[in-house]
């Protein structure tokens, strides 16, 4: 294999380690803020860099549409691009072949997308998502698949899995092995434990560096997201990353890595800073709640980011409602500082053996959460 892994510490299904790559190492588990079109929105590739993040992710289907894989491989590939020396995971597509269903036509051979930037046909097959991320120079790319949407019925879920594992074994094929280098497979099958029994079973027998749980948070909610993973994680290589796709709060992810998981990404974190909701040891505040307009204390008395240590919560409760662009850029940092922070706390929780008791901590300090957010 491409990538090694090495885990350093246990407590009970979690893990910890570190995960070497040929763009630099990375500690597990971890969070990998998300970069859809080659930019953490709102933010510098330094201020992310100061979160704490070691790795970020992009996006094959919207890099394809615009600037376009040639010409970012043209421009020297994605981290020089983007300023981001470290490691970069590409999603393959997959999300879209569900979330854009009305714009794609899917085939046993591949899908074809009608653009939602101008309408323009773009076809995607496994063997064109690996040979685009691998213009990109993506250090961990993954396989094309169809992400199983929620609600599916068994045939239709076992239906869509056939396609994804054909196609894992075409990417598979089509990647170009480097040292450091590497490419995931992704577990699908819906909410069906026979289904994802069987989608692992097959990628562990194509051979994959990687493997990721795809088409949770999709709407099936915690505790059938939970069900699911522990149902499948044990049947994962323990000498191997895994990664669940697309997930999500801090809640979930605590629950995630108590189940084995070492890697996740999502737009929660950053998309909450652009609508003035602020995730912090106290709980999740919306910014633009009027009882801020004359609050001069920091956001999170526990986190060291700039709209923290420099900023009153009166200051980003004005600078929202004032539509000033500082107040999103200040609470994304935030956001994406407090979730690598946690992290942080994770890693250093499992190799102590305290995870339990740092995880139960971690809720209890959430108590101040606007449920209305």
């Amino acid at each position: 294999m491409s990538l090694t892994f090495a885990l350093a510490a246990r407590d009970g299904a979690a893990r910890a380690g570190v995960l070497n790559t040929a763009h630099g190492a990375i500690a597990t588990p971890c969070f990998m803020p998300v970069g859809t079109a080659a930019t953490v929105k709102a933010m510098t590739a330094d201020a992310v860099r100061a979160t704490g993040a070691e790795i970020v992710l992009a996006n094959t289907y919207h890099l394809m549409l615009r600037p376009g894989a040639e010409r970012v491989a043209r421009l020297g590939g994605l981290h020089r691009l983007m300023d981001w020396p470290g490691p970069i995971l590409t999603d393959s597509g997959g999300f879209q072949v569900m979330s854009l269903a009305k714009l794609r036509k899917l085939d046993a051979d591949g899908v074809t997308f009608r653009s939602h930037i101008d309408g323009s046909a773009h076809r995607l097959t496994p063997e064109r998502a690996i040979d685009i991320q691998d213009k990109l120079d993506a250090t961990i790319s993954m396989v094309l698949d169809e992400c199983t949407p929620f609600p599916s019925s068994h045939a239709a879920a076992a239906a869509s899995l056939d396609l994804s594992l054909a196609w894992a074994e075409r990417s598979r094929a089509a990647f170009r092995a480097r040292p450091g280098y590497g490419l995931f497979g992704i577990v699908q099958g819906g909410v069906y434990p026979d289904l994802r029994a069987r989608a692992a079973a097959a990628l562990i027998a194509t051979g994959f560096d990687g493997y990721a749980v795809g088409g949770l948070a999709v709407g099936e909610g915690q505790a059938m997201m939970l069900t699911v993973l522990e149902a499948t994680v044990p049947l994962l290589p323990a000498d191997r990353p895994r990664y669940l796709m697309g997930v999500g709060t801090p809640d979930d992810i605590i629950a995630a890595v108590a189940r084995g998981i070492d890697m996740f990404d999502c737009v929660i974190p950053t998309r909450a800073g652009r609508t003035a909701r602020a995730y912090t040891s106290r709980g999740v505040f919306n910014l633009r709640n009027a009882r801020f307009a004359d609050d001069p204390g920091p956001l999170d008395p526990d986190c060291a980011c700039p709209a923290c240590t420099r900023h009153a919560r009166a200051y980003l409760h004005h600078l929202f409602r004032a539509g000033e662009m500082l107040g999103p850029m200040l609470l994304t940092w935030h956001n994406l500082r407090y979730y690598q922070d946690l992290m942080r706390r994770l890693r250093a929780a499992i190799g102590q053996g305290r995870l339990a008791e740092v995880a139960a901590a971690l809720r209890a300090g959430w108590g101040e959460t606007e449920r209305a957010v």
